[in-house]
């Protein structure tokens, strides 16, 4: 009896320190861990209990069904937890594991593969794009003629430059918040236009070849509109290096970084760590979304990472990943470019990358676009505690990270919800993660 006892409290034991393991020491490694608490890395452990009962309110709240958040700090994380539920239908806890679909997270990948070609010397950032895609040569603008809008010829041509940092004027269907937005939304609903979210029979060659014959919302570099402009990138991609934009992803990034969760499209048995998507209800709960949704210009589908067809990549919001994964990616930009001996970009393009590549024109108060990503330019118009320099972006699906230079901080945080953060919880995580670094 005593000999079990001594085995049992061993056991106990060693299952103790690979909870700690696992949540307070992983590195950067996908084969070495070192140990470390959150205090070794200048973060309060009383303090990130903040973290816990912000999004445990939330599901509580039924805001969410439930998240994974991750923190890492200095190459190390401090943080991995999951909260809630997975699929609440199939009482499926969320994991550590589970996949989310990152929508718009997608982008910093297809910035960073662009950048390699970059490097490799295919391009120029000021080249027109229409260099290596002649459909989207000669295009005109919308122009408001009274009541009415017309078209004009644009008298420039759309750069690479301007695709990497939204100042193309090319828009997406699913914003129509002013006149102009509207009516081009009514083209681009009209030319069923695809903003990478649901099932579709395309390539993304099929959307340049659209957008080739449809207006821009403004003159190119004159303005700033969030829209598909990542997607044609993704286009620039396979037409110069002759692979697909999932062999691309794949082959020079994923299996490089080791992230072996990210992927484009998804099957058995990962089919089975995909969490459900919701959407709150008119009684103020969550309903999970099963089928395809098309409501005014928006069109997404909970099920489009498994569709049969598995050809249309979009490089502005096609992918699913976890918490893990994105961590190394980002791990590899604080790096400047390298990770675990691996190499992608140099230093020197990671700085192009995270700084402001948008001169006057702002994404909102305080806030830059570099290459890739949102760049906090004047902490003080921000509102929130965001350091200058530090970048970040999100996804529609409700996911966030951020990565602050300063401090060598990152911060990711995944749930699946559409409509939007109202309660923005997202930046209420962000803040939690500032205020629980304490050196």
């Amino acid at each position: 009896m005593v000999i079990y006892l001594k085995k049992v409290i061993i056991l106990v034991a060693y299952l103790g320190l690979c909870i700690n393991y696992i949540y307070f020491s992983a590195s950067l490694s996908a084969q070495e861990t070192q140990q470390s608490t959150p205090e070794d890395l200048g973060i309060s452990s009383f303090r990130l209990q903040r973290v816990e009962n912000l999004i445990e309110n939330a599901i509580e709240n039924q805001v969410i069904a439930g998240a994974v958040a991750l923190i890492a700090r200095h190459g190390e994380i401090a943080l991995l937890d999951s909260y809630g539920m997975a699929d609440i239908n199939n009482n499926q806890p969320m994991q550590n594991n589970s996949i989310f679909r990152i929508a718009s997270m997608t982008k910093p990948i297809t910035s960073l593969a662009i950048m390699m070609l970059y490097e490799e010397g295919h391009f120029f950032l000021n080249d027109p794009i229409s260099l290596f895609l002649p459909e989207l040569a000669n295009l005109r603008v919308l122009s408001k003629q009274g009541n009415d809008f017309d078209l004009i010829e644009s008298n420039k041509d759309i750069t690479i430059r301007q695709l990497l940092t939204h100042t193309s004027g090319i828009s997406y269907k699913f914003i129509s918040n002013t006149e102009r937005r509207m009516h081009l939304a009514q083209l681009y609903s009209a030319a069923e236009i695809s903003d990478g979210l649901s099932e579709t029979n395309e390539k993304i060659s099929d959307l340049s070849q659209k957008l080739g014959t449809l207006p821009l919302l403004f003159e190119p570099g004159s303005e700033y509109a969030y829209g598909l402009s990542i997607d044609v990138l993704g286009h620039l991609i396979e037409v110069i290096s002759g692979l697909t934009l999932a062999e691309f992803f794949e082959t020079k990034i994923f299996q490089p970084l080791g992230m072996t969760d990210t992927h484009f499209y998804i099957e058995e048995p990962k089919i089975s760590r995909l969490a459900a998507l919701y959407t709150p209800s008119e009684e103020g709960t969550i309903l999970e979304v099963t089928e395809r949704v098309e409501k005014e210009f928006i069109s997404f589908s909970p099920t489009y990472h498994q569709s049969e067809i598995q050809k249309y990549y979009s490089g502005g919001a096609g992918l699913v990943s976890t918490a893990l994964d994105y961590f190394r990616l980002l791990q590899m930009f604080l790096n400047g470019g390298e990770l675990d001996g691996v190499r992608l970009l140099s230093p020197t393009t990671v700085k192009m990358m995270t700084r402001n590549n948008i001169g006057s024109l702002n994404v909102s108060p305080g806030i830059k676009f570099g290459l890739g990503f949102a760049v906090v330019e004047e902490p003080s118009m921000v509102g929130d505690s965001k350091t200058q320099g530090t970048y970040y972006w999100g996804g529609i699906f409700n996911t966030r990270f951020f990565v602050d230079p300063n401090h060598e901080l990152i911060g990711i945080f995944l749930s699946q919800r559409i409509p939007g953060d109202v309660e923005r919880l997202r930046d209420k995580f962000i803040n939690i993660v500032y205020q629980s670094t304490i050196q």
